[in-house]
């Protein structure tokens, strides 16, 4: 059985953090378990707002869980704070997990800041150098690197500054950019695109969702190109069956 654990930030909605994350695990076959790293007051109409989770408090589950039920992969993704961030790759360090995909949440869609400043800084400097694969789309590539990324070239750039941190591998989503969904794996023997037809319309938790899968694919012991792919084509099977949930036009996936 494979064993996966998210510790990511809350959503009471159910599109994106934890919750999406174990209904991802699931419907790929895999047994989920979940570390709230943070709390989120949330709807379909966005983040109305944002609370940490005592990193004692993170610590603590991290421990009692892996003392008992080791995950084959972690993935993180909505950490909040520094505190938050260093609870988490010490307990990765200390136990000595290796397959970690890091989702470096640091806003929502409507502006919420998800990762404060001082917890980008940490997450440099003690997450990623840990990480199998970091996932950030766009505008989260620009703030770890401070590269504005307008083409291929700055992509490139960007990419390689975040090798420099640490990660074996980096995959940089170009769901921003006008034109298919092409996301761009840095790392391996060669630079991979991966290219899907855009779907139409908003969309909750696509890239919880899309890190998730990869996740178990890692977890299974895929290689991180063939996760990838995996991870791809199984959100644009579900990005075609999303339906709202709540009063906003915001889809959400439905397992």
């Amino acid at each position: 059985m494979i064993k996966l654990l998210s510790i990511a930030g809350s959503d009471p909605s159910g599109g994106a953090g934890i919750q999406v994350d174990l209904k991802t695990f699931q419907a790929l076959g895999a047994f989920g378990m979940a570390i709230p790293a943070a709390l989120t007051f949330q709807n379909s109409r966005g983040v109305a707002g944002t609370e940490p989770v005592p990193p004692a408090s993170i610590t603590r589950q991290i421990e009692v869980l892996l003392s008992d039920m080791r995950p084959d992969a972690i993935k993180t993704g909505m950490l909040l704070t520094r505190q938050a961030v260093a609870a988490v790759a010490k307990s990765v360090k200390k136990h000595g997990i290796s397959n970690v995909v890091v989702d470096p949440i640091v806003r929502s869609t409507s502006g919420r800041i998800l990762l404060r400043p001082d917890g980008i800084k940490a997450l440099k400097e003690q997450l990623l150098p840990l990480a199998l694969l970091v996932t950030p789309n766009i505008p989260e590539a620009e703030v770890l690197t401070g590269v504005l990324i307008r083409n291929d070239e700055d992509m490139d750039f960007a990419a390689g500054k975040l090798l420099d941190l640490g990660p074996k591998y980096v995959l940089i989503k170009g769901g921003h950019r006008p034109g298919p969904a092409v996301d761009t794996l840095y790392g391996g023997k060669q630079v991979l695109e991966f290219s899907t037809e855009r779907q139409k319309g908003d969309f909750h938790g696509t890239g919880c969702v899309l890190s998730a899968a990869i996740t178990l694919f890692i977890g299974q012991g895929l290689p991180v190109e063939k996760a990838v792919e995996k991870g791809k084509q199984f959100v644009e099977k579900m990005l075609k069956k999303a339906r709202p949930a709540g009063k906003g036009r915001t889809k959400y996936f439905q397992f």
